[in-house]
């Protein structure tokens, strides 16, 4: 297994934020040319959070980069501060600054410097995350909160693996989604960048009456959601990609749910990005065969 050097804390000045951002990165101590993968978590998470992905996506060759979002509760950010009703901005800001300040970010790791191909860079993110990175890859959102006209697009971004994506709105958001949510209305149109999705197949989501298909919408509409992988069973936290000890009672499929999402992903951006090309189809086929999830391409 690759050894990996992890180093957080790093510090972006960022004026317009309010607060300096701050990010963790995470990186293989060997390889060249390593692509590097931005990963925007979850409502209420931070960049100590993930360590089951950002682990194994940095012990296969990959540079992750973390940024903590201003709706981390470790920044404890009051309810009515200014900044709230904007936090969604905030965030897709937050990903662009990332990059504004990548080589910073490589040179704050000892040994890194050199070793890393700026021009191979994807973009992940779970349930809010995912929204957010979304954002990289053309998603829009729709008035009157957003704007359908303003494109979010970084042409830096070649690649995303968004996992639990939220769907489209129409009459299916419950009250908790319309009220404390009001970005959440995305236009896929412009979503054209090559991306997988990932989906549980047991999330029911509170912020939708629809079932687990909702998280499927992208797949349905986006020009470039070329790939779904629905994992039988999960739910939102996919058996704990969050955190290592996110359920001491964790079980064999919670194990293996996992595993999937981590090698899926793994697989799909190193295709994707073209540091693999068979990885992604060597992928499906174990998937069709483990029967743990089903994948689905167009």
């Amino acid at each position: 297994m690759t050894q990996t050097i992890s180093i957080r804390r790093i510090t972006v000045p960022a004026a317009d934020r309010g607060t300096d951002l701050e990010l963790r990165v995470t990186a293989p101590t060997a390889g060249e040319r390593l692509p590097v993968l931005l990963f925007s978590h979850g409502f209420g998470q931070s960049m100590d959070g993930y360590g089951p992905l950002v682990d194994h996506w940095a012990e296969h060759g990959f540079v992750v980069v973390q940024p903590t979002h201003l709706d981390a509760a470790s920044l404890g950010l009051a309810p009515d501060d200014a900044r709230t009703p904007q936090i969604w901005r905030h965030r897709i800001a937050d990903l662009g600054l990332a990059l504004d300040h990548l080589d910073a970010l490589i040179d704050a790791v000892p040994g890194l410097p050199g070793r890393v191909d700026a021009g191979r860079i994807a973009v992940s993110g779970h349930s809010y995350g995912a929204t957010t990175a979304s954002a990289l890859l053309g998603a829009r959102v729709v008035g009157p909160v957003g704007d359908r006209d303003q494109d979010f697009r970084d042409a830096r971004v070649s690649a995303g693996a968004l996992i639990a994506l939220a769907g489209l709105a129409g009459e299916d958001l419950t009250p908790l989604a319309r009220q404390f949510f009001p970005f959440m209305d995305p236009d896929f149109a412009h979503f054209t960048t090559p991306a997988l999705l990932v989906a549980g197949g047991a999330d029911q989501s509170v912020l939708s009456t629809r079932g687990p298909d909702w998280w499927a919408d992208a797949f349905r509409v986006a020009p470039g959601a070329t790939d779904l992988l629905t994992v039988a069973g999960a739910d939102h936290g996919f058996g704990g990609i969050h955190a290592y000890d996110a359920s001491p009672q964790t079980t064999a499929q919670d194990r293996a749910s996992v595993a999937l999402v981590q090698t899926a992903t793994t697989a799909y951006l190193h295709s994707a990005l073209g540091t693999g090309s068979s990885a992604w189809p060597v992928a499906q086929a174990e998937i069709a065969a483990q029967a743990t999830g089903t994948v689905e391409s167009r």
